[in-house]
């Protein structure tokens, strides 16, 4: 998949695992691509606290 969507290996698992603070706009919108799917089903807002 990280090939698919033009990104490496490395930041492929830090999305999957949640170690991100930030994600380009064409980032997520080739995930969208590659799964067909809108923003809002694979992100989520968490407040920090």
């Amino acid at each position: 998949m990280a090939d698919a969507i033009g990104i490496s290996r490395v930041n492929m698992s830090k999305l999957k695992n949640g170690n991100v603070r930030a994600l380009r706009f064409s980032t997520l919108e080739s995930i969208c691509e590659f799964f067909d799917c809108q923003p809002g089903d694979v992100i989520e807002y968490v407040k920090e606290e």
